[in-house]
């Protein structure tokens, strides 16, 4: 089956970074099979299904490449703590005392939110236990996604939240066994060790290691984070966080690190040299008071940095237009008002996302051969500037005033998931109530 999407507006994403007005988007099964000129289009005889979308303007889906799904049900339980205090008195009590099936209703509920923004692609790091209820969740519902349970085989913070190393790596390597290429290759494996502080050594060079056996297998943690997870990890290593990885080897090009806030400048130096991705989630920076990455430095040195929202009790929403808006403006003030413009913290949002997750060859841009993961925009809304004039006013219409409520549709792997502003396939307010329940079950459960 064959699917003519006839447009206001395409935003390729291409190399010469094409806005198209008034073409098509041909979809064949999967992929895209064709974009279209309004010329082309006006020439085109088509046997297939034609929607008439002539309002909407079609976007690369969105990539969030750090979400914690497992934390989706504790949004609001956490608010106003700095980073050590937030895991060790809320989050990790809290993700000890989820069930399978509290995890499953927090995963759904994360997952129906992020596609109802339109992220198509996320790369998410669950908790210690039950990671097969998130990989099923992604499965059922459509999105694409690296997944990985969390890996800790230390853990001061809350001690019942803990693994021995043999295990942490034993069921690793039994949940990527499984996941990794899933679902036609929509869903893949991250090892995900939580961060240095929950990880021996020992545990970071196995799990590392283990990637070297997956083609495509990436590695996910934290790093930099917090002014006192610094002093904590200098007094165990000697050294910063990145620092530390390179000397155990695991700084790569499939290293991802999420937040990279407080990297000294040998740091941002190795992470340009070992082609490391930064992953920044500027909305939990600021709600965690950890601090504000040096962005425009990362990126002038090279280094690819993608978006991501982090988990929902540390920014209180998935919302991946608030990341793109948060992105440029918090570095403006210190700066200036043209660094982190639209364009580029949209790039950040799509081809960023893709390259982060080695597979620009497949998602990030509207071009033929691509997987079909778009998003339909409906911009004719009283908070978007009316009928931009130029590429770049429809970026900064995209990245400065949209929101959720301007997506219209969403297609993943060439599916609908989301179609006319509402879900395809997940009934939100059983998911809704499902979580409401497990809270009110899990909250008795926790222990401190």
């Amino acid at each position: 089956m064959k699917t003519l999407l006839k447009l206001s507006q395409i935003v390729t994403m291409d190399a010469r970074r094409r806005v198209i007005a008034g073409g098509g988007l041909v979809v064949s099964g999967n992929v895209i099979e064709s974009v279209l000129s309004a010329n082309e289009l006006r020439d085109l005889r088509f046997d297939g299904e034609v929607i008439e979308a002539g309002a909407l303007v079609a976007i690369p889906g969105f990539i969030q490449t750090h979400i914690h799904l497992c934390q989706t049900l504790f949004r609001g339980l956490a608010d106003d703590l700095e980073l050590l205090d937030w895991l060790k008195l809320r989050i990790m009590p809290y993700e000890a005392a989820h069930t399978a099936q509290s995890l499953r209703a927090s995963a759904m509920i994360g997952i129906a939110e992020l596609l109802r923004s339109g992220t198509t692609t996320i790369m998410d790091m669950g908790t210690v236990h039950h990671e097969e209820e998130i990989i099923r969740a992604v499965a059922e519902t459509g999105v694409r996604a690296f997944v990985g349970k969390a890996m800790m085989d230390v853990n001061e913070l809350h001690p019942p939240l803990r693994e021995s190393t043999k295990d942490a790596i034993r069921t690793t390597r039994e949940y990527a066994e499984h996941a990794h290429g899933l679902a036609n290759g929509r869903i893949r494996y991250a090892v995900a060790p939580r961060f240095i502080l929950s990880c021996t050594d020992a545990l970071m060079e196995e799990a590392y290691e283990m990637t070297q056996s997956f083609p495509g297998m990436l590695f996910h943690t934290h790093a930099a984070e917090n002014k006192h997870e610094m002093t904590a990890v200098r007094s165990r290593c000697g050294m910063d966080n990145v620092e530390y990885f390179d000397r155990i080897n695991i700084l790569h090009q499939n290293t991802c690190l999420a937040h990279c806030i407080w990297l000294n400048d040998r740091e941002v130096d190795l992470m340009a040299e070992r082609d490391a991705k930064v992953l920044h989630c500027p909305s939990s920076n600021l709600k965690l008071g950890s601090g504000v990455a040096r962005i425009p430095l990362l990126r002038a040195k090279g280094v690819t940095v993608s978006l991501g929202a982090d988990g929902a009790p540390c920014n209180n929403t998935l919302n991946i237009f608030e990341e793109m808006r948060l992105a440029a403006l918090i570095q403006k003030p210190g700066h200036g008002p043209t660094a982190m413009d639209a364009q580029s913290v949209f790039e950040m949002a799509t081809l960023g996302g893709a390259a982060t997750l080695g597979i620009s060859n497949e998602v990030g841009s509207l071009e033929p051969g691509m997987k079909a993961d778009l998003v339909l925009l409906d911009l004719n809304k009283a908070w978007n500037p009316y009928s931009p004039q130029s590429d770049s006013e429809l970026y900064s219409s995209i990245v400065y005033s949209c929101s959720p409520e301007n997506v219209d549709s969403v297609m993943v792997d060439g599916r609908w998931v989301f179609r006319g502003s509402q879900h395809l396939g997940i009934d939100e307010h059983k998911i809704v109530e499902s979580a409401k329940n497990e809270l009110r079950l899990l909250l008795p459960r926790v222990s401190g």
